[in-house]
C-alpha cells in the first residue's frame, strides 16, 4: 500500500522490489486478508442509544439481572431513567417473567424500563409506571397489552407490543454530548468487527448532526454511506459538510412493516388466529411520486419491502420511473420466482441481514405463521444470485448483532431450505464486493486489488479452511481503513 491505495498484490518476490528502508513491512503470521467488510444496514444513532443501556445479555436469573441494574443505579443521579435490553426468562433460574417489584427492590428512586430479548416486550418498574401514569384502571392500547396481577388487578410491571410506547415515550433523549460519545464508541466498535463502511440507515434529523459530530471530533474511523427517509427531500435538512468519507447518498421509503410484527404486507393472510392481513404504507402513486422524486434529486431510492405484496408494488414503482442509481429494496424477504425475475430484470440490488432472517425461523417461527408453501420463499438467496441479482448483506445493529462473521456463518449454514445456502466465497462477496456495487463503489473498493482503496479486514483464520459453523468464532485481528490500522487486536 502507499498512501491510501493499493500498488501492488502478488507474492513476496513480486512485491520485494517497492520494500525501501521506509516502508513499514507487517507480518500477518498466516492470518487472512479479506476486502474490509461493508455493512449495509446499520442504525448507528440507534446503536450509540443502545450502548448507553444496560446490557442484560446472557443474565441466567433476575438476581443477576438486579445486580447489573443495582452497579448502574449507584453512578446514576436520582430521577435518571435506567434504560436495558437483553432479558429472557426461560434463562432465568427462577422460570418466571421479572416485574416490578424486582426493579423496585434495587431502583425505588429511578425509573426503569428493560426491554426483552427478543420482541416488543420489556418490564418497568413503579417508578416509570407513575412517570407512564399506568394504574390497575388503565386500559391497554389497541395491538398492546399490560399484564396485570390477577388478585389485586395491579399492573406487574409487563407491557407487551404497542403498550410499551406508555413508558418508552417518557423515557428523555440523551444530551448532544452524552449522544456523540456513544456513537464514538459505535463506530470504535464497528472498526473492531473488521468493518470499514457502513450504509447508515439514518431514523432522524439527529443522525445528520451526529454525524457531523464525529467527523468534527476526528471519531470517524470508518466510511459512511447514509440513507435518510425521503421526507429529509423536502429542503429542510443540509447535507452540507461531511467531507469525503462520508455522504448522503439514498433515500428511503417504507412500503410495510416486518414479519416479526406481522406487519409485512402479503397478499395472502398470515396462518394466525385470526388470520391477519397487513396493508401497505402508501398507494402505489404515493409510492412513484416518492420515487421520481428521490430519483430526480440524485439519489438512490431504497424502498423497504419485506412481503411479497410489497416487493410487488416496489417493482412496479421502479418499472413506472427511468432510473439514474442502481435502486435498492430492503430487505425483500418474502419473494416468488415472478418477482425474483422482474428483481433480475431491473437491476435492483437486494439488501438483506442475515441474522434478522435467522431470527424470523428461530424467534418468530416464520413457516408456520406463513405456510410451508410460502415460507419456501422466504429469503430466497441462492436462488437469488443464481439468477443474477446483487444481493449485499448487513447486520441491523444494535437490533441483531454487529459482527459479520455471524452473518456469515447463518449464510452459509442455515438449516431451513438447504438449497438456499450460499458458498463461503458468495457470503464473503455479499458484505465486500456486492455491498461495494450497491453504491456504485465496485471500481474503488470491494476486492483486494491494484488501485482500490487500502481497505483491509485481517481475519485469525480463513473462513474456508474451518469448519462452516466455526466461522462466527473467527476473530478479527486488524482493520485497515485507507491504508491505516483502525484496529489492531
Amino acid at each position: 500500500m502507499k498512501g491510501n491505495r493499493i500498488v501492488r498484490v502478488g507474492t513476496t518476490e513480486e512485491v520485494s522490489y517497492l520494500i525501501g528502508k521506509d516502508t513499514q513491512i507487517v507480518y500477518l503470521d498466516w492470518r487472512c486478508v479479506v476486502p474490509g467488510f461493508i455493512d449495509t444496514h446499520i442504525h448507528v444513532g440507534d446503536y450509540a442509544r443502545y450502548l448507553m443501556w444496560v446490557d442484560l445479555t446472557g443474565a441466567k436469573s433476575i438476581e443477576e439481572v438486579q445486580t447489573r441494574l443495582k452497579q448502574r443505579v449507584e453512578n446514576a443521579p436520582k430521577g435518571k431513567w435506567v434504560v436495558g435490553r437483553g432479558w429472557d426468562e426461560k434463562k432465568f433460574k427462577e422460570k418466571r417473567l421479572p416485574n416490578r417489584q424486582d426493579l423496585d427492590a434495587v431502583s425505588p428512586e429511578n425509573p426503569v424500563i428493560f426491554y426483552y430479548a427478543c420482541g416488543p416486550v420489556c418490564v418497568v418498574n413503579s417508578q416509570a409506571l407513575q412517570l407512564a401514569e399506568v394504574t390497575k384502571d388503565t386500559a391497554a392500547p389497541a395491538d398492546g397489552a399490560i399484564d396485570k396481577d390477577p388478585m389485586t388487578g395491579e399492573p406487574t410491571g409487563i407491557l407487551r407490543d404497542s403498550a410499551t410506547d406508555l413508558a418508552w415515550s417518557k423515557v428523555p433523549e440523551p444530551t448532544e454530548e452524552e449522544l456523540v460519545e456513544a456513537a464514538a464508541l459505535a463506530c470504535s466498535n464497528i472498526a473492531a468487527a473488521g468493518i470499514t463502511s457502513i450504509h447508515w440507515l439514518a431514523t432522524s434529523k439527529a443522525d445528520i448532526n451526529l454525524l457531523r459530530s464525529l467527523i468534527r471530533k476526528g471519531q470517524l474511523p470508518v466510511r459512511v454511506f447514509m440513507v435518510v427517509p425521503a421526507s429529509f427531500l423536502d429542503g429542510s435538512v443540509s447535507f452540507e459538510g461531511l467531507g469525503e468519507a462520508a455522504r448522503v447518498g439514498g433515500a428511503e421509503v417504507s412500503l410495510d412493516g416486518y414479519l416479526a410484527m406481522r406487519t409485512a404486507a402479503t397478499y395472502q393472510p398470515y396462518n394466525t388466529n385470526p388470520p391477519v392481513k397487513a396493508q401497505l404504507l402508501c398507494t402505489q402513486q404515493e409510492l412513484q411520486e416518492s420515487v421520481q422524486k428521490i430519483v430526480d434529486l440524485g439519489y438512490q431510492p431504497v424502498l423497504h419491502a419485506m412481503g411479497d405484496q410489497a416487493v410487488d408494488e416496489a417493482l412496479k414503482a421502479l418499472e413506472s420511473v427511468p432510473q439514474k442509481q442502481r435502486p435498492r429494496i430492503d430487505p425483500a424477504a418474502l419473494v416468488n420466482a415472478e418477482l425474483v425475475e422482474r428483481l433480475k430484470a431491473l437491476g435492483v440490488v437486494v439488501s438483506v441481514q442475515p441474522l434478522v432472517a435467522a431470527s424470523e425461523w428461530k424467534v418468530y417461527k416464520a413457516a408456520d405463521v406463513l405456510g410451508e408453501e410460502r415460507a419456501h420463499y422466504l429469503y430466497p438467496l441462492e436462488t437469488l444470485l443464481k439468477k443474477g441479482v446483487n444481493v449485499c448483506a448487513g447486520s441491523d445493529c444494535p437490533m441483531e448483532p454487529l459482527n459479520p462473521l455471524l452473518g456469515l456463518q447463518w449464510l452459509i449454514t442455515r438449516e431451513h431450505y438447504l438449497e438456499e445456502q450460499v458458498t463461503v466465497n458468495e457470503a464473503l462477496h455479499m458484505y465486500t464486493i456486492s455491498a461495494a456495487y450497491a453504491t456504485g463503489e465496485e471500481h474503488q473498493k470491494g476486492t483486494v486489488e491494484e488501485g482500490k482503496i487500502a481497505d483491509l479486514t485481517v481475519l485469525s483464520s480463513d473462513p474456508h479452511c474451518v469448519k462452516p459453523y466455526e466461522i462466527g468464532d473467527i476473530s478479527v485481528d486488524m482493520t485497515v481503513v485507507d491504508g491505516k490500522p483502525v484496529f489492531m487486536r
